[in-house]
């Protein structure tokens, strides 16, 4: 494990990534993410504004993260707006001569964002949603392979909903919940727990170049450990994950299930 994944949103967590790998540096991968790129009113600022909003991000998480280089700088969100933004593409390829930035990258949330993201040409890495459940960006994995783009999975446990915890879902949500009992009784009949299943049926995917666990806490981080170690996850459970998979992915919003109650 040497790939890092912070934010300039995500509270303190630059700073205490810059204490903890101030002398080995060199040992670390670490991807950061620019600011969010819209005002207050939601539209993208003009060249010259968005200009110095990155550069002023850049050189925050360099003081923060003690380093004088990001190896992956990335937009925090690329929508689709963003990612037709020809300003947006200008900016951030311009970092790549400056020395400070190695490669650049996108978050998105959406698979037609992530088909757009590759087809721009210009990212090295997109940061993206994919799990047992919602394995609709799966679709472009092999293109990405073949462009040499990296793929970076998060949401990998869905929220916690992919682990052995049992949520009291809404009603609504009564076809998810039969879901969620088919993948839990393949993880007790194959696997230690829920969340090895889930984590390994990502690793599993050869184009994948890192899986993003939460590691908050200690335990956190040695339980992925073992969950990625140990039983096999064979191509017949790969092909029966692939199978079972939920018919609509676009529902799989759990903003949108936060804002209406259901969560």
């Amino acid at each position: 494990m040497n790939f890092f994944d912070t934010a300039r949103h995500y509270g303190e967590s630059e700073r205490l990534m810059g204490e903890a790998f101030a002398g080995i540096r060199k040992e670390v991968v670490i991807a950061t993410k620019c600011v969010h790129l819209r005002d207050a009113d939601g539209t993208i600022p003009p060249y010259t504004a968005l200009k110095d909003l990155v550069h002023k991000s850049l050189d925050t998480s360099l003081q923060n993260l003690k380093t004088d280089y990001i190896d992956l700088f990335m937009v925090h969100y690329a929508d689709m707006e963003i990612l037709d933004n020809d300003e947006v593409s200008q900016v951030f390829s311009d970092l790549l001569g400056n020395g400070a930035v190695r490669h650049i990258g996108v978050s998105v949330y959406k698979a037609e964002e992530t088909a757009r993201a590759l087809h721009a040409g210009i990212w090295s890495a997109i940061q993206l949603p994919f799990n047992l459940m919602d394995q609709s960006h799966a679709a472009h994995f092999d293109e990405a392979h073949e462009r040499g783009v990296g793929i970076i999975v998060r949401s990998v446990l869905m929220r916690g909903m992919l682990t052995d915890r049992k949520f009291r879902l809404h009603e609504e949500l009564g076809a998810v919940e039969k879901h969620l009992e088919a993948y839990r009784k393949i993880a007790l009949n194959n696997f230690g727990n829920f969340p090895e299943y889930a984590t390994k049926f990502a690793l599993k995917h050869p184009q994948v170049s890192s899986v993003l666990v939460g590691i908050d806490k200690e335990e956190y981080l040695l339980e992925s450990l073992r969950n990625a170690t140990g039983t096999q996850f064979t191509t017949e459970l790969l092909e029966q994950a692939q199978q079972l998979q939920f018919p609509d992915p676009a529902f799989l919003n759990l903003a949108e299930w936060d804002k209406k109650g259901w969560l």
